[in-house]
This record gives structure tokens, C-alpha cells and sequence, in this order.
């Protein structure tokens, strides 16, 4: 599928890139390079780690690797007070895992959200993993509690329906998923194993990529008689 400049570009990580594969470099070589320039512009918002000074260091160190402007937004300290200007002259957004109930708190709080939102609508290509894949999304499975208990989570709304992320990863997140949907809790969506990249553009699922070879996606639906689990095999980026 072409893709021009303007079109919205979402790229949901159930986990992987640099933070959980940092000798695996697929998914975030893939995201540059759906950059429309040579040395994108790329920021990273660790806000869901309470902008953790190591996963900073982290993002910065992978980075500075790769043909690109790396930069970071912390609202503890954040670089300007025109949040708005920063945030729409990037190229690629990468939010990073942690806390979502917090994170989706916090950019409200600063109006974050909506430079986004903006910044997405202008072509920025947004992307993350875990709470960064979540964030985008309706709704979807959350461990905000702590403790390893999984709630439903009132998200961004960019993507429609909801999200599970670290499918694969996490041993409860399956069958909590299917439950929720089951229930009523949560809207038909998609789960990603960690390495599975979901890549929509224009709010549609276009296109599905993986950093390791036997990772899947899922498409989860509530039927009458349950849940209804299909899975949706990946493009290996490794070939």
C-alpha cells in the first residue's frame, strides 16, 4: 500500500524494540524507515516509566546508532514550554512501556493528547510499545494495579476498538483478554505477541511485521457463544 506523508501512521508494538531486543533491531528499523526523510526526527516519551533516566539513556544509546535525530520529551523536564511546536516537528514519536493509567493521566493533564493527535493527523508517525502500543487504542489490557492484575483500560481513542499487548509474553494476558471481551468490558480488537508490530495508516490495519520468526497477531471478537480468536501471521522482518 503507497503512503504518503500525510497519512496517519500508527505503529503498535506488543512488545520488543529497543528497550526488550536490544540486539534485535527489526521493529525499530522498520519504523524509520517509514520516515520520508533521511535523518528522521525521532522523540522518545518516557512518560509511562515516570521518564526513567535509564530507559532515557537506553533509547539514546540504541538511537544514536542509526540514521536519525534522536531527542526525548520528559514532563518532569520538559526541553520548552512550546510543547505543542516540539512535538509537531517530529517525525516519528516512540512512546515507551510502564504505567498507561498514569501516562494517559498525565498527557490529558498537559494537553499532550491533543498535540498528538494533531502531530498524527499531520503525517508524524506514531509509535511505541506496550503502554506505548496501548495508549493508541479505545480501551485494552492493562496491569495499572500492579501486581500482575489485568483491568480494562480507558485509553486514547486514535485507533478504534481495543488492544492487548505482550500476548505471548505475559502468561495471563490471554485469558484475561478473552474474558473482558466475552463480558462486555472491552470492544473487539487486536492482541500482538512481543516482536509483532501492528502497522495502521489511516486507522485501518495495513500491515503486520514481526522482529522474531514465530510471533503472531491476533484479531479477538466477541460470538455469541464466546470469543473468537483468529490468528493473523506476520511479515518476518528477518528475511
Amino acid at each position: 500500500m503507497p503512503v504518503s506523508s500525510k497519512d496517519k501512521q500508527i505503529v503498535a508494538m506488543g512488545g520488543g524494540g529497543f528497550s526488550m531486543e536490544p540486539d534485535n533491531p527489526l521493529l525499530d528499523q522498520y519504523i524509520l524507515g517509514l520516515a520520508n526523510t533521511e535523518r528522521p526526527k525521532v522523540c522518545f516519551l518516557p512518560t509511562a516509566s515516570g521518564d526513567s533516566d535509564r530507559y532515557i539513556v537506553k533509547f539514546y544509546s540504541a538511537f544514536f546508532k542509526f540514521p536519525c535525530q534522536p531527542s526525548h520529551l520528559s514532563l518532569f523536564n520538559p526541553p520548552t514550554l512550546d510543547l505543542r511546536g516540539f512535538i509537531l516537528e517530529q517525525d516519528i514519536i516512540y512512546v515507551g512501556g510502564g504505567n498507561t493509567k498514569n501516562l494517559v493521566a498525565l498527557w490529558r493533564d498537559w494537553g499532550l493528547d491533543e498535540f498528538l493527535k494533531q502531530a498524527w493527523q499531520q503525517g508524524t508517525i506514531l509509535c511505541g510499545l506496550s503502554a506505548g502500543s496501548l495508549c493508541w487504542f479505545e480501551a485494552g489490557v492493562s496491569d495499572y494495579p500492579g501486581n500482575n492484575v489485568l483491568k480494562p483500560l480507558t485509553c486514547l481513542g486514535f485507533l478504534q476498538g481495543s488492544h492487548c499487548p505482550h500476548y505471548d509474553g505475559e502468561a495471563n494476558r490471554r485469558p484475561a483478554y478473552h474474558q473482558m471481551i466475552a463480558e462486555g468490558l472491552l470492544e473487539d480488537g487486536y492482541a500482538a505477541d512481543d516482536g509483532v508490530g501492528l502497522h495502521f495508516i489511516n486507522g485501518t490495519l495495513a500491515k503486520i511485521v514481526s522482529s522474531r520468526p514465530t510471533a503472531k497477531a491476533y484479531r479477538v471478537q466477541r460470538q455469541n457463544d464466546g470469543v473468537q480468536e483468529t490468528p493473523l501471521e506476520p511479515i518476518y522482518l528477518g528475511r
